[in-house]
């Protein structure tokens, strides 16, 4: 049987989402390492413990565990903090595997932080690395303004070493594995493009009224965000966009926009809790106090609920290297209105499952989300299209892809006593 190391260091798939390090990145780990688990791939997640109350291993599935392993402090750590542990963070790895006894045929490393700590023991054990790094640094420098958020040259030098010294590297889109070639120089023949994927037995229609009434929301009309509180994500661009919109629409009950996402950060130093104050104080400005209500995180479970309920999903981020929660908001009924950047030009569908807008220009954003809004028939045929769009999506898709890149690159496990002809 094939036993798998995946490393997410910096944060754990089993986490809440919504928060500052949580997101897309934990539901791939997560429904990548189930669904491998059902075909008897063993996999075992590698994070690093952030409380002292979680048990040392945790069985999500079958097949399925997470190890938590001591690296610094058992708290949540800024990124470039988890950075300084790394070494920690190997010796307790390399602790544990002796402990069990263990041996792994293949390492996947998830995000910039693991790859550095994965690379070594790739070597180590002499058995092949595959990377996901989900977002990439360069990428994120290249729309970011704000200081608080862009990313230091360790992190885009770690990666650079990370797609020349893998075995193979997985893009989430097209567009993801053209941005590796151009910006870091890695070669074409090492990459290979995986989408995510979507649970569409979790993720599906709702009927909207009982959505809404479930919500405890009114009849008015309802955009929604999904996301961090990050600049990243473009939500203040959603504000002014959505200012734009109620300005111009008449004597007809408004529409209300609902922002999912977010922690309650006790540090008002926290980038998420300046953001969040940003927002605000925008909110204010904007004079849409009582048309904006700040969620903040939900349970995965309750997320097709406020997807379902939802006449609009708008998705305006900087930069995303595939877009799940357009992928959620489709798989659910809901059309999107997007900007036209990363995987989000492959994953939203133009004129079919929403809109793509190419500038970042509040107008602009207003008109695409306000066509939606106004015309029923619009709605109705954009919204057959998303689900049928997204059932092409599936976790299964996504684990039979991956398991095949597995067995052309690892050699398999002794205890399977390969025969070898000396004819």
């Amino acid at each position: 049987m094939l036993r798998v190391a995946m490393i997410s260091v910096h944060t754990c798939p089993l986490a809440r989402l919504g928060s500052r390090e949580t997101g897309g990145m934990n539901v791939y780990i997560r429904e990548l390492s189930r669904h491998l688990g059902a075909r008897d791939v063993k996999v075992d997640v590698f994070t690093r413990r952030q409380d002292t109350g979680t048990p040392e291993v945790v069985e999500f599935a079958d097949n399925a565990r997470v190890i938590h392993l001591e690296a610094g402090p058992p708290r949540p750590m800024d990124k470039y903090s988890v950075l300084e542990q790394l070494p920690h963070f190997s010796w307790s790895l390399g602790r544990f595997r002796e402990r069990e006894g263990l041996e792994y045929q293949l390492v996947h490393s998830h995000y910039w932080l693991s790859s550095r700590v994965a690379g070594l023991f790739a070597e180590t054990w002499k058995v092949p690395l595959v990377t996901m790094f989900h977002t990439l640094g360069r990428l994120k420098n290249r729309v970011m303004t704000n200081g608080h958020e862009r990313e230091r040259l360790a992190r885009i030098q770690i990666e650079r070493e990370a797609m020349l010294g893998s075995n193979l590297v997985v893009a989430a889109s097209p567009t993801d594995m053209e941005q590796m070639v151009r910006y870091y120089g890695a070669p074409p023949s090492r990459i290979q493009v995986v989408p995510g994927g979507v649970d569409t037995a979790i993720f599906r229609p709702t009927d909207r009224s009982m959505a809404r009434h479930l919500l405890g929301m009114g009849p008015e009309k309802q955009l929604l965000f999904v996301g961090r509180i990050q600049q990243l994500k473009g939500i203040d661009l959603l504000l002014k966009a959505f200012g734009y919109l109620l300005e111009g629409w008449g004597s007809e009950p408004k529409p209300r926009l609902t922002v999912v996402g977010g922690r309650n950060p006790v540090d008002a130093s926290d980038p998420e809790a300046m953001e969040m104050e940003r927002l605000r104080g925008l909110v204010r400005e904007l004079g849409l106090t009582g048309s904006v209500v700040f969620q903040g995180a939900v349970p995965q479970q309750r997320l097709p609920l406020y997807y379902s309920a939802a006449d609009v999903v708008v998705v305006p981020s900087l930069y995303e290297s595939f877009g799940l929660v357009a992928l959620e908001a489709m798989a659910c009924g809901a059309p999107v209105v997007a900007s036209r950047v990363g995987g989000l030009q492959w994953t939203v569908k133009d004129g079919e499952t929403g809109f793509l807008v190419r500038r970042r220009n509040p107008g602009l954003f207003a008109i695409a989300v306000g066509r939606i809004l106004r015309d029923g028939d619009l709605h109705a045929r954009l919204s057959r299209r998303a689900v049928e769009v997204a059932g092409g999506y599936s976790w299964d898709m996504v684990a039979d892809r991956i398991l095949d890149i597995y067995r052309k690159l690892a050699p398999a496990p002794r205890s399977e006593g390969r025969l070898v002809c000396h004819c």
